[in-house]
């Protein structure tokens, strides 16, 4: 992990490498990509039977490319109580406050006759993927599933590759059983994103694709797009923590090394106007690597984007935390509420020593499917408001539309569209 001093040709060169780990950025996955969704398009099942043998290694059929009740049931029965307990209390959480998003239709008359307003509905079906590898993670299932549920989407369906015996990861079936997801395919990667946008035999199309994936994943969901609508294309993992020399830098080593973990394209930075506490924390770092049980990883992640920004003051350093925009930012200052007033761009934020970001990974309850790669300058956490659409409600009387439809005319012809001009007139 690199010391380095923020000025302006520094942070230019760091958001330049960041960008470059976006899946957008990647080439030579283009051709592969159109290939696998056309063949789903054309050969829907037998294509996902194929790709299955092909990469999972493993045998489907339209008798068991769905999980059935009874394995949910098996899964279920397998776990620990504890972990249930975990799982309903964190989903409780999300839950309560993903309720808190739920926005109302709206309208408003006046005296002569005009009715406008919005109407907002849910989407019908969505498709949640879900990564079945060494990143099977339930708490990312719960993120995905339960801001459908609180906007109301009749269908949610979802999406996991398979193991060679046909098994499918037993905690992301607990997740499942537990909000009550019964319709679970055993297809993952870009062949999965196909069968969503398009529908196979086995597997309904649906509206919406949202989850987590490679990068295979990634960009198929970028390729299907407009077919369905997506979450989005999703890049590495990234923690940005800005602190002060009040910080304690174990908390903030241990930050860092949360995210490291992710993979080796994940990023970890630390902004700080304090240059003393920035060699405390690679000390920290080193002792903590030894004990880490992803510490391959977790060095390959650091020496490759692993940085730590000395600025000359919090000012600049605020500066350079909005230009990043991370998906993750930790606020560790004297005052990291005065502090966050000052931040413009970031995906989720943390305040104080006793938020660290797995907190909001599993348990707090924000929605911790977040934008990657300087996104957060315009877009937002996943929400209810993703799984909802909404209609404009226009009506006027024929007094109304009179006091002004020489105004509509006049616009429509200042535009050369004489019809639109037309269909005003011929009501007078």
């Amino acid at each position: 992990m690199r010391i380095i001093e923020l000025n302006r040709e520094s942070r230019r060169e760091i958001q330049k490498i960041l960008k470059e780990r976006s899946p957008l950025y990647q080439k030579g996955y283009e051709e592969t990509i159109s290939e696998i969704i056309d063949n789903v398009r054309e050969k829907g099942d037998a294509a996902l039977f194929s790709y299955a043998e092909k990469f999972d290694r493993c045998t489907l059929n339209k008798d068991n490319i769905r999980v059935s009740g009874k394995e949910l049931e098996e899964a279920f029965s397998s776990v620990g109580e504890d972990f249930i307990s975990i799982l309903k209390a964190a989903a409780d959480n999300i839950r309560e406050f993903h309720e808190r998003q739920k926005r109302q239709s709206f309208f408003s008359t006046k005296d002569d006759g005009i009715f406008l307003g919005q109407r907002i509905r849910p989407l019908k079906s969505v498709g949640v993927y879900v990564p079945g590898g060494k990143a099977a993670y339930p708490s990312s299932f719960l993120m995905d599933v339960i801001p459908a549920q609180v906007a109301g989407v009749e269908r949610i369906v979802a999406v996991t590759p398979c193991q060679s015996d046909g098994s499918v990861n037993k905690n992301v079936l607990v997740a499942a059983k537990l909000l009550g997801i019964e319709e679970i395919y055993k297809t993952g990667g870009a062949q999965a994103i196909a069968a969503l946008a398009f529908g196979t035999e086995s597997v309904p199309r649906v509206d919406k694709i949202v989850g987590p994936g490679n990068i295979y994943v990634a960009l198929a969901k970028r390729a299907v797009y407009g077919h369905v609508s997506i979450d989005s294309v999703a890049g590495p993992s990234e923690i940005l923590v800005l602190a002060d020399e009040t910080a304690e830098p174990r908390f903030v080593a241990a930050d860092l090394l949360s995210q490291a973990e992710h993979d080796e394209m994940a990023s970890a930075i630390l902004v700080t106007s304090s240059r003393d506490l920035a060699d405390r924390v690679i000390k920290e770092i080193e002792a903590f690597l030894p004990q880490l049980s992803r510490r391959g990883i977790i060095e390959k992640s650091l020496d490759d984007y692993g940085f730590i920004l000395v600025a000359e003051d919090m000012d600049e350093a605020i500066e350079a935390v909005n230009d990043i925009a991370s998906e993750h930012l930790e606020i560790m200052t004297c005052d990291p509420v005065a502090t966050m007033a000052k931040v413009k761009n970031a995906g989720a934020i943390f305040l104080g020593p006793y938020s660290s970001e797995p907190l909001g990974d599993y348990f707090a309850g924000p929605n911790h499917v977040l934008p990657t790669g300087g996104t957060a300058r315009f877009f937002s956490p996943l929400s209810v408001d993703d799984f909802i659409k909404k209609s404009s409600v226009i009506s006027y009387s024929k007094e109304a539309l009179e006091k002004v439809q020489k105004d509509i005319r006049q616009f429509a012809e200042a535009e050369g569209l004489t019809a639109h001009a037309n269909s005003i007139a011929v009501r007078f």
